[in-house]
Order: C-alpha cells, then structure tokens, then sequence
C-alpha cells in the first residue's frame, strides 16, 4: 500500500483588493449599541458619526444603494465581500425628456456611513472617473473596511436593525459610547430633509401629466416616467395634491426613509384624493405605506427590514402583466411594512405578499370599488436589481 502524493502546479489564493499598510489608513470601528464592536481600517472621509445600521443583500449597484435617499441616516453594511471595484461614474445628466439631472439615484450620498469587507483601491470600469473611497471623502461619509460583515450582518439578522457609532482614528481607540449618546434616526422626520422644498417639472411637453409627491425619490422612478413620455410636476411631501388634482391625470407617490407616522399630513390629504377623485394614483416604498395609511391600514417597524435586489414576492391578484400565482424577484429598501389584516378595508386588497416573511409587498384597490389605486412596496423600476415586474 502506498498514497501517492499529488503536487499542484499553482496554489489558488485571493489577496485583499485593499493592501493592509496603506500608509493613510486610520483606525476604524464601527460600535453596536447593543454592545458589539468590530475594529478596521477606516477609507473615506476621517470623520465619525451615528446612525442605524443595516445591511443590504446587494451584490452589485453600491453606488446606487449609496445615492438612494431611502438610506437616509443608515450606516451601511454590505454583505458582498468586495465593494467598490468599478468605482463611480460622473454623476451629472440633463434635464430633458431622457433623463433628471443625475445619473445615481440623488445628487449626494444618502447613507451616514459604509462597512465592507475588502474596499478596492483599484476600479475598473469605462464610466468611473473616481474611487469608492475618494467619492466617500468627497461627500464625509466615513467608511471602515477590513471587518468581518458577515459576523456583523448574522448579529442584525438575530437582533434586528441596531443604532451604531463609526468611529474613525482617534475615536476607534476612544471609549464606546453609552446608551443614551446614540443617535436614532428614525426620530426624525427624515422625509422632510430628503424632499424637494419647491415644485419642479421635467419634460414639460409630454403626453400624459403625472404629479409626483416626493418622500425621497429615486432619480431612475422619475427617469422612468420621463422616457416614457410623462410630464412630470414633483411636488413636496406635504403639499396638498387636492388643490391642483384637476391638472393631472395621475398620482405618484415615491420612496423615501424613515417611519410613514412622520406623514400623517401626507396621509389624510390623500385620503380625501381617493374619496374624490377618479383618476390613477400609484405608489412606492413610502408611497406605497401612504396609501395603505390612507386606506385605513397601519404601518409597524419589521425587525430587519427587507434590503437587497433578491426579495421574491407572490402576486395575490392580476393586474396589467402582473399574473396572480407568480413569483416575482423585487428590488427592495424598507425598514416599515403595512399590517396584514382580515378583514381588509373595504374596496382594498393585498396585491402581493413576501415570500419570505409574509409581510405586505402590495395593495390596490378592488375592481368594485371603482378607483384606479396601486402600491407596491418594492421597487419595479430597480436600479439597480431585477426587472420582472416592469412593463419594458
């Protein structure tokens, strides 16, 4: 008897995208209220700073993730290993009847902070003009690498969402801050910090004239009705629709961060739009828990929220191209769901449910009721993430 042993040619290894010494990296932590603390590097900008910490399942579209103003006051931690290795685009678009000013998600990062595993020093990518670490300096969004984010992200699965402290250079070394120094976000009316403060159109000449209520869109919901040839008229948060309804003929109520209680106001002036008015109205995210609130229905806080572009949900009913029985692959960024309940509000119905939690992923308004009322809680228009449930 007699083993043979078997010599590789080559040793297969993977080195970090980002080397260890770098002579400018500073000491970073990122601290848990709940009293873990994970200790790296820091990338971005030397400042420190609180925030609610989350994770996101996506594996590409950090950038977008980063610009959208649903992660208002979140410190993000994505789960895919190496991040920032196509780095970031030039963000500036026109406003014409193609696109809305910008080509991410807003003009400025949302998130308070990023934790990643390994940050790339170096991108490759024919449309990135600057690194994930020097765009993050640019904006003084701190970031920290070198943590382990699956250890974080298994903590926030068993104990949900937890407020956190980013710590870089010297505050890394610094004693963790006590209970009552973290900072909540969800506290705040954060809608109003993301929304427009003035009304603004974009494609002014377009066949079909939607009015947008603003929670905190995402440049690719308005892109998208622009390419479709939608003049759009994006309207504060709070402003009330019902003294200019007749102008348009239709509704969108977008995205947007924080707790829907903050917009009760939002809430009763659409109350009295599906009471009185006639003509399409449609929602997202934010918008979608509005018109639930408007219905009748109440919005909770879910232990882990849903964020990432790999959130199925099945389709209860039939509408357009949606097919009730199917299964749809949704792209989702929400820490606030609307309540299951039996009996639903007369003249509504649950649209579509999550397949993994059994939270609400959508509601309309039934055929009986005679209105033209649609909210989903996930995003159609992506961007990024999955495709099925648009109409291309």
């Amino acid at each position: 008897m007699f083993t043979r042993r078997i010599t590789p040619l080559f040793r297969m290894t993977r080195g970090f995208a980002t080397h260890a010494g770098h002579p400018t990296a500073l000491p970073a932590a990122l601290h848990l209220k709940t009293g873990q603390s994970f200790f790296g590097r820091s990338f971005g900008a030397p400042t420190s700073t609180f925030g609610e910490t989350v994770f996101s399942t996506s594996i590409t579209s950090y950038t977008e993730s980063m610009t959208d103003p649903s992660y208002r006051g979140q410190i993000l931690v994505f789960t895919t290993p190496m991040i920032g290795n196509y780095g970031v685009p030039f963000n500036k678009a026109p406003f014409d009847s193609q696109d809305v000013g910008v080509v991410l998600e807003s003009q400025n990062i949302q998130c308070a902070g990023v934790i990643v595993g390994d940050v790339a020093e170096k991108f490759s990518h024919y449309t990135a003009v600057e690194s994930l670490a020097s765009w993050c300096q640019r904006h003084n969004v701190p970031g920290v690498t070198g943590v382990d984010t699956r250890a974080i992200t298994r903590l926030l699965r068993d104990q949900g969402t937890t407020l956190g402290r980013v710590a870089i250079g010297p505050d890394a070394s610094s004693p963790v801050p006590e209970a009552h120094e973290y900072w909540d976000p969800s506290k705040e009316n954060l809608v109003d910090q993301v929304s427009t403060k003035v009304p603004y159109e974009l494609n002014p000449t377009g066949s079909v004239k939607i009015a947008v209520l603003d929670f905190g869109a995402k440049a690719n919901i308005l892109r998208s009705l622009v390419q479709r040839d939608a003049a759009v008229t994006v309207l504060p948060w709070n402003f009330d629709f019902n003294t200019v309804r007749d102008q348009y003929d239709g509704l969108f109520l977008t995205n947007g961060p924080g707790d829907p209680s903050h917009c009760m106001e939002a809430a009763l002036n659409l109350r009295r739009t599906l009471t009185e008015w006639d003509r399409p109205v449609f929602g997202i995210c934010m918008g979608h828990q509005i018109i639930g609130m408007a219905a009748g229905l109440d919005a909770y806080r879910m232990t882990f929220g849903n964020r990432g572009h790999n959130q199925p949900v099945l389709a209860l009913a039939s509408s357009g191209s949606i097919r009730a029985g199917r299964v749809y692959v949704t792209s989702q960024n929400h820490q606030y769901a609307l309540k299951l309940q039996d009996p639903f509000p007369q003249g509504w119905e649950p649209f579509f449910i999550n397949c993994n939690d059994s939270s609400v992923e959508g509601i309309k308004s039934t055929t009986e009721s005679g209105r033209k009322v649609w909210g989903v809680q996930f995003h159609p228009e992506s961007a990024g993430g999955p495709l099925d449930t648009i109409e291309v």
